[in-house]
């Protein structure tokens, strides 16, 4: 069944929305990063989208929770879990949307399903999450490389929307992503939520190597970052790419 999203930014998206699953004290790190390093790493068919002349980079921890079909239960190890992903932002014929370089999740079994069912590039790693006197500590550590997160942030100040025409909405507000396969097979996904509420943040990066896993360097300099208590997520099926 065919609805109309809830909440549009850029242009209209349609489901159908089959599944849903919820964020949870989740970082946005980002680093402005040059072009070229980004671009030559994009498959074809997909545009690099930029902000001041700069590509960007975002290193983003979470915990997944509640994973299932919109109208079943979801599947046992599979439901509830940590993930963390390094993102650039892309356009396909004009439409913005996100492009994953790596995501890392600690169910052996959404590693799997994400990568037959969507074609990500989903690797199992060892996860763990542990509160510390109001900070997060959030460390990742790939079981097939050496890439590696090891973090503590924390929220502060109070929730915001992201302003019309701001870096933060370039960032942050995107409802499509976008995978390529060999061939320029281009598919997306449709995503559906309510606008992000954001927080400012403080975050301690200990070591963080999952871009660089991927080729990109990033520059030595703090990253912008906030922080997201919840976010509830509509996600489609991957759809191909009508040019």
């Amino acid at each position: 069944m065919l609805e109309e999203s809830s909440h549009v930014t850029g242009t209209a998206r349609r489901g159908p929305f089959l599944a849903r699953q919820g964020w949870r004290d989740l970082l946005f790190a980002h680093w402005p990063v040059a072009q070229a390093l980004v671009r030559d790493r994009l498959p074809a068919g997909l545009d690099l989208d930029t902000w001041n002349g700069s590509a960007w980079i975002g290193v983003i921890p979470f915990r997944l929770e509640g994973l299932r079909p919109r109208w079943l239960p979801g599947v046992p190890g599979a439901t509830d879990f940590l993930e963390l992903n390094v993102r650039t932002y892309v356009r396909v014929d004009g439409s913005p949307g996100v492009y994953f370089f790596s995501l890392d999740a600690s169910s052996p079994l959404a590693v799997a399903g994400a990568r037959a069912f969507f074609g990500l590039p989903y690797h199992r790693a060892d996860m763990r999450v542990e509160q510390e006197g109001g900070w997060i500590r959030y460390r990742a550590h790939r079981r097939d490389s050496a890439a590696v997160f090891d973090a503590r942030y924390r929220g502060i100040g109070f929730e915001r929307t992201a302003a019309a025409g701001s870096l933060e909405e370039f960032l942050v507000e995107r409802y499509r992503l976008f995978t390529a396969r060999d061939g320029g097979d281009v598919r997306k996904v449709e995503i559906d939520h309510p606008p992000w509420h954001l927080r400012d943040a403080e975050a301690e990066i200990r070591v963080n190597t999952m871009a660089l896993a991927a080729g990109i360097p990033l520059p030595d300099q703090e990253p912008l970052v906030h922080f997201v208590e919840r976010q509830d997520v509509l996600t489609g099926p991957p759809l191909p790419v009508r040019r």
